[in-house]
């Protein structure tokens, strides 16, 4: 196996000019632990998991109206019980009273709905306290949902945090979800509020919501009532507007909560199956979020961290926690690519952003149009950019750092919506690997196994995790003796979390690298390739605007059919010279097995709305499975892009 080529060096003065480099410091101090590098920093985190977790709690002076008695009793991974009988709030967190200058900013909010918005620490916690007292007006208590309809605007920031010092639980969806999918989510948890928009703008398109908001609340008998917060120009009967909301007292204050007690509901993706509502817990995310935004994305007081995200996805729940180190955090809402691919580049710099996330698509189409961001831009606060959603190529690394050198990390990370974190990533004290993620996050114990539970170094396997994590779900929704729960990530290997992913881990550098979704792993004659590398060759083709690629086993036992997707640019076409150009480029990059049997042109590759692609749901349908089936429409970024795999599937079904 061919190792990565390093692209960057951790930074000799890590210990002076990092929070992860204080964090060691911290740790020679006050727990006479001195590590040498991260490879053995991680060793003592999964191996310590008390010494580790409970370093977090000290080192970031978790605030606790009463003590916890150990830090983990119950060690069984679906059920542990992390620092059992302590009572805190996530939002006491994020708020932290007394600890800043009221005058500065906590969030910067850029629209393309409506002009800028800013909030000082002082105004966002006033909003707070008001919100908080609106809702009590309103009858909402401990272990109430309130569930929110909006877009990533500062009254949504407000709405949740005012809820989390309640002790209710939140959930959102973003507004470009139609009806049904937000009824699928929000129907199983049953909320007493709802927060909703009548409509927004999505670059130059005015969306009107109305009709979506009134069959959301005919479709929910428990809701009590709605709160219309004016985002569009259109007015919600029967409603509590957002100003009336606020108009009473305020009531500052953070109910204590048991460390377990649930601070939010997330939502899967809903592409293979009805989406399954994820409960975590505050304490378990406060002290994952804790860990991971300052030792991994190096944010502390001051920073700014700009994230494009949607309130459906879990990147919306880790940027705010942004405000939990002390970060301020940029709202975006509206077409992420309107007016051009640099318009993000544009807002990196004016809200002077230290940490930007991108999705490793952005980054490729950036490379691909030429843009030259760190020329073109005043991005000189800018430390980290941290792509993550999608296994970014060797050639955005190679991008990223011919732009920007080696004073901004590129930090690519891998994890998901089940832990609302990382798995694996970088950070300052790790090197960056083109192609590779740096290695596992501290407190993770990530490896993979082969199909026998057996580890695997240096070979494709399943992406598990063999030890508890406080930010695991505390259940899913609803699954009272728990049998769901379990048979999503324990069933496999019991005992043992398995993430769905296929990944490979090196023993020389401690990276790894994410080959794709394991359900969606190809399987040709008993060698299984991984779907990112074909991705990554056909990302080189000029006349590849995207792809997708899906194997049809052969029950008989034969090699099956493998099936390459293209969409193509603009002008281009799928003739004899373009599928011979794809088949002998697959053959010399990766080895005969990877030349499709067939090649087809379609006028989108279909992905969710996090930009994942969806090999599983075409495969499905393309064995025989209606596409209403297998996806909701609403959980895809273009509604019809299934179309087109329903109709080749009909064609090969009749002959």
């Amino acid at each position: 196996m061919n190792e990565p080529e390093m692209l960057r060096e951790p930074a000799t003065d890590v210990g002076q000019t990092t929070v992860i480099g204080d964090y060691l410091a911290w740790l020679e101090q006050h727990r006479n632990l001195a590590c040498a590098d991260y490879r053995a920093l991680h060793r003592w985190s999964v191996t310590d998991l008390e010494g580790f977790w409970s370093s977090i709690w000290e080192y970031f002076d978790v605030r606790a109206h009463t003590p916890y008695d150990r830090v983990l009793g119950r060690r069984d991974m679906s059920g542990a019980e992390w620092f059992d009988g302590a009572t805190l709030n996530y939002a006491e967190h994020a708020l932290r009273p007394g600890e800043h200058m009221p005058g500065d900013l906590a969030v910067l909010a850029r629209s393309q709905t409506r002009g800028p918005v800013q909030l000082t620490w002082g105004e966002l916690a006033q909003q707070v306290a008001h919100a908080r007292a609106g809702l009590r007006r309103l009858g909402v208590r401990r272990g109430d949902r309130v569930v929110a309809y909006l877009p990533n605007i500062p009254e949504t920031l407000v709405a949740f945090l005012a809820t989390a010092s309640l002790g209710a639980i939140w959930s959102s969806c973003a507004p470009e979800f139609g009806a049904r999918g937000v009824i699928d989510r929000f129907s199983q948890i049953e909320p007493a509020i709802l927060l909703t928009i009548s409509g927004y703008r999505y670059g130059e398109k005015d969306i009107d919501r109305r009709e979506e908001v009134a069959a959301i609340r005919a479709a929910l008998p428990t809701l009590r009532h709605t709160v219309h917060v004016p985002y569009g120009p259109a007015h919600l009967p029967d409603t509590v507007s957002w100003d009336d909301l606020l108009a009473g007292g305020a009531e500052p204050g953070f109910e204590a909560v048991p460390f377990a007690h649930p601070l939010w509901v997330l939502f899967s993706s809903g592409t293979t199956g009805q989406p399954k509502p994820i409960v975590h817990a505050h304490g378990g995310i406060l002290l994952e979020h804790l860990k991971n935004h300052s030792l991994s994305w190096d944010l502390r007081p001051g920073d700014r961290i700009l994230w494009f995200t949607t309130t459906a996805w879990m990147m919306w729940n880790s940027l705010v926690s942004g405000l939990l180190v002390g970060a301020s955090v940029v709202l975006i809402d509206g077409n992420p690519l309107h007016p051009d691919l640099d318009w993000q580049w544009r807002l990196a710099e004016n809200t002077g952003a230290t940490l930007m996330g991108a999705s490793p698509g952005f980054l490729m189409a950036c490379r691909k149009q030429g843009l030259t961001p760190a020329t073109d831009h005043d991005l000189s606060r800018l430390r980290q950019i941290g792509a993550a959603g999608s296994p970014l190529p060797p050639e955005g690394y190679h991008w990223v750092h011919e732009q920007f050198g080696p004073s901004v990390l590129l930090n690519v990370g891998s994890g998901g919506t089940d832990v609302c974190s990382g798995i694996l990533q970088g950070s300052p004290l790790q090197p960056v690997w083109a192609g590779a993620i740096s290695g596992p996050c501290l407190g993770v114990a990530a490896t993979a196994y082969d199909e026998q539970g057996n580890e695997v170094i240096d070979e494709l396997g399943e992406l598990v995790i063999t030890q508890p994590m406080p930010s695991m779900p505390t259940g899913f929704w609803g699954d009272t003796d728990g049998s769901r729960y379990r048979d999503t990530y324990f069933h496999a290997y019991p005992g043992v979390w398995r993430h769905g992913d296929w990944v490979r881990f090196s023993a020389a550098t401690g990276s790894c690298t994410v080959a794709g979704r394991s359900d969606a792993t190809l399987n040709r004659g008993g060698v299984r390739l991984g779907t990112a590398e074909f991705y990554r060759v056909m990302e080189e083709l000029p006349a590849v605007d995207d792809s997708l690629v899906v194997h049809l086993e052969d029950t008989a036992g034969g090699p099956g059919e493998l099936l390459l997707f293209v969409a193509l640019r603009d002008g281009a076409e799928l003739d004899d010279a373009l599928r011979k150009l794809i088949t002998t480029k697959l053959r010399n990059a990766l080895s005969p097995r990877h030349v499709p049997d067939s090649i087809h042109a379609v006028p989108v590759v279909p992905r969710n709305r996090t930009g994942k692609k969806l090999e599983v749901p075409v495969k499905k349908i393309l064995l025989g499975a209606a596409s209403s089936e297998v996806a909701g429409r609403d959980t895809l970024a273009a509604p019809a892009s299934l179309d087109t795999f329903a109709a080749l599937a009909a064609q090969r079904l009749a002959h």
